[in-house]
């Protein structure tokens, strides 16, 4: 480890010492670097080599490349992971627009079949979850994405070609496989490219996109249930189109998407350096592809872990009973087939406006992650509270507390950036991740299970048991805040009591102490247990 002493050794030459610490007096109110005490392990972190180059740059230099490779990230790698994010939800939902039209006539998918049609995607992604969670780690994590999003199109056309409901079972469980790596990847790629502190924003952006993809695909759906001048039927028209869509955009992502900062061709050599100091003071590192088994013992062990994957568990049930059957909802509130794929079209900009907005008060309000996860959870519950108590007389209002679900999103990117920001060690993470959308998946599939079609149109087993997960979600975010907080207070108690000064540190937005050891750990791949310098987020 870094020395101990809060003032370096060596001697300074324009702000920089020779040991590679940027002088504080030079520096005010920034991360500082210490010596760096980072094992030269060839199979350790990806980005070590490029970290120790820092020491080239004055702090003046620092504070301006930083914005300027910031703003080239925000322009080069979001929009591609928001395309990706918006096609791969668009494809969740071609089942949903599918079944407003002849598809469950034409495949004999009456009563529990459609359910079971629904759900057998899951069954495919719960299999894959822990497996992809653990190639993202091991892979060039573009290369790997876009290979799965081929895959993903093939897949969509062949449903096309789909005769009954056995076929349907086959391939959409293929689809859960293959798309079962996509949200680790995007969780993976924001983590390399962004501070934890512009993760909430960032991450809500890209998650917003599931509502853009809700509004293009009603549109689609709307569209293509008009078309009568081909022999395909509407619901083959829309699998047809959402594969192609996903074909040409697979080649695009495997073109300009980077595997990681210290690969990015549109940024120079120097750009690299600056984009792997800034997210340094994460205290994760960048990616190590190396398993280590221990860590995998320590995420099944963490209490923290857990009570994040009961979150998914919960946003899960939410997510299945909602993509699966907000169709059939609206339909028995009165509407025809066509007219329930259009109602679904607000949805999207409800929640492509209101996931941000959580995602901005995350970013710009220092440890609120929690909080806003509690909180934003009471809208939906209102919502599936009026659709349980409201009179079908009223169905525009009833259609209202529909589009209220669709906030789901919130939620889920919500227990995504608590994990990406506080569980520290690359094989820890890959195994709490895979723990989280195993059991997502897992929820999913009792989501699509607890519409019983005898309690058609208003499903009151299901509303109870959506109202259940929501007020856990409640429960859940204000425990993790308990436990982070006290756990954060305790490590500075213990840190104080051995007298062990910060070696240079800085008050991050998050509000805690970015310790430059903590910042080594990071790199040589310690968990957020192993490394005492580490601090949570709230």
């Amino acid at each position: 480890m870094a020395t101990t002493n809060s003032t370096p050794m060596s001697s300074e030459k324009d702000g920089i010492t020779r040991a590679g610490s940027v002088h504080s007096a030079t520096r005010p109110g920034s991360i500082i670097n210490t010596v760096k005490d980072i094992g030269p392990d060839p199979k350790g972190d990806i980005a070590t080599g490029l970290y120790r180059e820092i020491d080239n740059f004055t702090p003046e230099e620092l504070e301006t490349e930083q914005l300027k490779v910031r703003r080239l990230v925000d322009w080069r790698i979001m929009p591609i992971i928001c395309m990706t994010y918006m096609i791969q939800f668009l494809d969740k939902l071609s089942l949903n627009y599918a079944s407003a039209y002849t598809l469950i006539p034409d495949l004999g998918l009456e009563g529990e079949r459609y359910s079971w049609v629904a759900a057998i995607f899951n069954f495919g992604y719960l299999f894959w979850a822990i497996p992809a969670n653990l190639l993202v780690q091991r892979l060039p994590v573009a290369k790997y994405t876009g290979t799965m999003i081929f895959v993903w199109a093939i897949l969509l056309v062949c449903h096309v070609a789909a005769k009954n409901y056995a076929g349907m079972l086959a391939l959409r469980f293929l689809l859960g496989m293959f798309e079962a790596s996509i949200s680790p990847a995007i969780m993976s790629i924001c983590s390399m490219w962004y501070t934890r502190s512009e993760q909430p924003l960032r991450m809500c952006i890209f998650l917003a996109f599931n509502g853009m993809a809700t509004m293009i695909g009603a549109l689609l759906g709307f569209g293509l249930g008009h078309s009568t001048s081909t022999s395909l039927k509407s619901w083959q028209l829309i699998f047809l189109t959402i594969g192609l869509i996903n074909f040409v955009w697979s080649i695009i992502f495997l073109w300009i998407m980077p595997d990681s900062p210290a690969n990015a061709k549109f940024l120079t050599h120097r750009q690299r350096v600056v984009a792997v100091y800034r997210v340094s003071n994460n205290m994760i590192g960048v990616k190590t592809k190396q398993y280590k088994l221990p860590q995998v013992t320590e995420a099944f062990t963490d209490v923290k872990v857990l009570l994040i994957a009961l979150i998914g568990v919960a946003t899960g049930v939410i997510n299945g009973g909602i993509a699966n059957f907000a169709s059939a909802l609206i339909r028995g509130y009165g509407f025809s087939g066509i007219s329930a794929t259009l109602l679904q079209l607000p949805t999207g900009a409800f929640e492509f406006v209101l996931v941000p907005v959580c995602g901005l008060i995350a970013a710009y309000c220092a440890n609120t992650r929690c909080i806003v996860l509690g909180v934003i959870c009471l809208v939906p519950f209102g919502g599936l509270l009026g659709i349980r108590f409201t009179d079908l007389e009223h169905r525009w209002t009833l259609v209202g507390c529909t589009w209220l679900q669709y906030i789901v999103g919130a939620p889920v990117i919500l227990s995504w950036n608590l994990l990406t920001t506080n569980v520290a060690g690359h094989t820890k993470r890959s195994f709490s991740n895979g723990l989280w959308f195993t059991l997502y998946a897992a929820g999913n599939i009792a989501g699509a299970n607890i519409f019983f079609a005898r309690e058609r149109p208003r499903y009151f087993s299901a509303l109870t048991g959506l109202c259940i997960c929501y007020g856990g979600i409640i429960v859940i975010a204000a425990l993790l805040w308990i436990l982070m907080k006290r756990e954060n207070l305790r490590r500075d108690a213990e840190q104080e009591r051995r007298g062990s000064a910060a070696v240079v540190y800085a008050h991050s937005k998050e509000g805690v102490q970015t310790d430059q050891r903590a910042i080594d750990d990071g790199f040589n791949d310690l968990t957020d247990k192993q490394g005492r310098y580490f601090r949570y987020a709230l």
